[in-house]
């Protein structure tokens, strides 16, 4: 109840051996088994809290002086608390105001830097003149007034702490009290406890599990650093609950649904036993720069036993694949319930969850994509890509490469850190690629650093600035072993940069955002001062050749065949010959090659001023054996000029189209109300599927729900029907999925609107 540091009790210090105990014994073998745990004591006569789930025990009585000869002097006959009231219920002001309606949890949930209030019942009608009280907050194990993890709050104006407290109304023996946390006070789970003040000494409430609460960060709050000043912006990258993920290729772009899920029933509390797991101190718990950075590091598995356990090998027999997941929930209870990483993500899977981890503790996230996303092994600002002498690629030696897409999140701060005009939104990216200070974590990195090539700022500016600024170089290697550049490709990686509208289900292109026009002469300066600060780029400037090669862009579904043609153009006068490589790969979306199922090597002919087309059958069964993940074939063709001895080049990544789920909704649209929900499937192909999976959920509609099919012959059918009954008003949608080995990423949802 005081203003002073909770009392503690230091561990007594270990009794030293009297002289006559010390021998010149040989030492003791080492310990065997475990080793001991490591602890702060020696360092700190308090432990460092880094746990949320624990709460020290506060003693309900404490008095002011020494016992006297007959014991301490009886506390009763003063004020004393009958009940506390937090007004939890989601239709009453606080979760409403504070905009926590929608969290499924029979806590109270309020946003820091925003007042909210409590009722307080005592025994007989308070008097401000003659009682006193106090509400107190304790968060973490350790608490400490000077360390913002004990906060007692009074109700008068002429005594206050940190926080701040009044009382807002009284009637009869109930006391209304307000009160407003810092608007950078610790967010987490706290506990309350209401303490009365006699003239021997301070009685207080027991501690209760129904008094606890959760405090978020608050981006309505102007004090806050995760504030934004935007009400739909807000809306969109904080409250909104179904999400669009973009995936495919720059000039084919698709679609992926996703069920955040950050209110749902214990998705708040795996959020925050992220935070304990990782051990971060409670005290660091409310700067949005040190929880985005940590979190970054404990989505993934790598390091500290975080959330998601990476696999892009195609083989997820002891897990999930990554392409079935629908929604974040069942990923995040899995891991706080289990204590285990779960398996398996890859890039979208990480950013998606990571996006749930940040709304639900109320830092503004949205999940981005882009297009041609190069991971650079070297460090600079060139992705390589070695030619043989001939012309055609030299895989063993070629390390760096582009991603058909790379997704990550961005979260809305200010960055206290840095100079002015570097807040906003920030990179943060949990998929393991690269060490960072090292862990595998990446971010928060400023967007406006990024655009404006100021990548000296962290945390790791440099690296997503050559994720969408890299240029593609080809070498072509002699038979001595010498390379030599022979063509700079400047505007192949970071083509386009999307994240899903405000408020409706269409997409938003931000790619102005990380970058200048390609060309502009604020991209030249911007290039210049990555420069200044290491990033290196190719200056090489070749002459413009005389021949270009086209692919087309190709619309296949899975299991068709089809022909490529290739069309080469010669601008010259004269006549041209090109020694052609062709070769189509079966690649994972990380431009990583899976099999080559074409290698074709003509000789092409081209006339002054003529253009021709080379046709090449590619049949279904050359390819279909072959297929990874997400079905993407990569078609490269490369080649020589005779004439002149000019390099071509042109690259074509081809999504095949799956075939898609059936999903309809029936029955009311109350809430309340029983509706059904069926998925259909027919399988199109010549070959049976089996071990397929299915799932679906739906926010505010139904927890994530799996039906396991041994085996769909071809051309046969299914249908799956699933009841539920709404749980909130407004539009919504059902997302299925049906996955197995032989064909993922097959999707499909509903949308409709659910009525009072």
């Amino acid at each position: 109840m005081s203003d002073q540091d909770a009392p503690t009790t230091p561990s007594p210090a270990p009794a030293a051996p009297s002289p006559a105990s010390v021998t010149s014994s040989p030492a003791p073998p080492p310990p065997s088994g475990r080793p001991p745990k490591v602890t702060n004591h020696g360092r700190s006569s308090v432990p460092i809290s880094t746990s949320n789930s624990d709460f020290t025990d506060i003693p309900e009585t404490e008095y002011f002086d020494a016992p006297g000869p007959r014991g301490y002097p009886p506390l009763t006959g003063y004020i004393d608390v009958s009940n506390v009231d937090m007004m939890r219920r989601p239709n009453e002001r606080n979760k409403i105001e504070h905009h926590t309606e929608q969290y499924n949890s029979d806590q109270l949930i309020v946003r820091r830097g925003q007042e909210f209030k409590i009722k307080i019942d005592f025994n007989r009608p308070f008097n401000p003149a003659e009682d006193k009280f106090a509400v107190e907050f304790i968060i973490g194990s350790s608490p400490d007034y000077n360390k913002g993890t004990y906060i007692p709050v009074f109700p008068t104006a002429e005594r206050q702490s940190a926080w701040k407290g009044r009382i807002t109304d009284q009637m009869g023996t109930e006391v209304t009290m307000g009160i407003t946390p810092l608007a950078n006070c610790i967010v987490g789970k706290y506990s309350l406890y209401v303490a009365v003040s006699t003239p021997f000494g301070i009685r207080r409430t027991k501690r209760d599990r129904s008094r606890e609460l959760y405090i978020l960060f608050n981006p309505w709050a102007s004090g806050d650093a995760v504030f934004l000043n935007d009400e739909r912006e807000r809306e969109e990258c904080v409250m909104t609950e179904v999400g669009i993920i973009y995936h495919g290729s720059f000039d084919d772009v698709a679609e992926r649904d996703w069920n955040y899920g950050q209110f749902n029933y214990g998705v708040l509390d795996a959020c925050l036993y992220i935070m304990d797991r990782s051990e971060m101190p409670i005290t660091n718990r409310g700067d949005p720069v040190k929880v985005t950075r940590k979190a970054s590091a404990m989505l993934n598995a790598r390091d500290d036993d975080g959330v998601l356990v990476g696999n892009w090998s195609g083989d997820y027999t002891y897990g999930v694949a990554p392409t079935s997941w629908t929604g974040s929930t069942e990923i995040l209870l899995t891991y706080a319930s289990s204590k285990m990483p779960v398996c398996f993500a890859q890039c979208w899977v990480y950013a998606a969850v990571f996006n749930t981890f940040l709304r639900c503790l109320g830092i503004p996230s949205r999940v981005v994509t882009n297009f041609y996303s190069a991971h650079d092994n070297d460090g600079n600002l060139k992705t390589d890509i070695i030619l043989h002498d001939n012309g055609s690629i030299d895989r063993n030696r070629t390390k760096d490469s582009i991603w058909n897409y790379h997704c990550w999140n961005e979260c809305y701060m200010t960055r206290p850190d840095l100079p002015a005009g570097f807040g906003g939104w920030q990179v943060v990216d949990a998929t393991p690629q690269e060490t960072s200070d090292g862990m595998y974590r990446c971010g928060p990195a400023s967007v406006q650093a990024i655009k404006h090539g100021q990548i000296c700022y962290p945390f790791d500016a440099a690296f997503v600035f050559a994720e969408i600024n890299s240029d593609v170089v080809f070498y072509s290697r002699s038979k001595d072993g010498t390379l030599q550049p022979v063509k700079v490709n400047r505007r192949h990686v970071g083509r386009m940069v999307l994240t899903k509208a405000l408020g409706n289900m269409t997409r938003r292109d931000i790619t102005d955002q990380y970058k200048f026009s390609e060309g502009s002469a604020e991209e030249r300066t911007v290039l210049e001062k990555a420069e200044e600060y290491g990033c290196s780029r190719d200056k090489s400037d070749f002459p413009v050749g005389d021949v270009d090669v086209i692919l087309p862009s190709l619309e296949i579904s899975m299991g068709e065949s089809f022909n490529l043609t290739t069309e080469f153009i010669n601008r010259s006068d004269k006549k041209r010959t090109v020694n052609v490589y062709v070769s189509g790969s079966v690649v994972y979306y990380t431009g990583v090659i899976s099999s080559e199922f074409l290698f074709e090597t003509p000789t092409v002919k081209i006339g002054p001023n003529k253009t021709v087309q080379e046709v090449m059958e590619v049949k279904s069964e050359d390819y279909m054996r072959k297929l990874v993940d997400q079905a993407n074939l990569n078609f490269i063709v490369s080649g020589k000029v005779l004439e002149t001895g000019q390099i071509i080049s042109a690259m074509k990544v081809v999504a095949l189209r799956n075939p898609k789920l059936l999903v309809e909704v029936s029955g009311g649209d109350r809430v309340s109300e029983e509706m059904m929900v069926s998925v259909q499937f027919t399988n199109p192909f010549t070959f049976s599927l089996e071990n397929v999976y299915i799932r679906m959920e739906g926010p505010g509609l139904m927890s994530p729900k799996v039906k396991y099919y041994s085996l769909i012959p071809e051309g046969a059918s299914l249908t799956w029907t699933e009841s539920f009954s709404p749980q909130r008003t407004g539009l919504t949608r059902v997302i299925a999925t049906l996955d197995c080995p032989a064909l993922r990423q097959v999707q499909g949802q509903a949308t409709f609107t659910v009525n009072p």
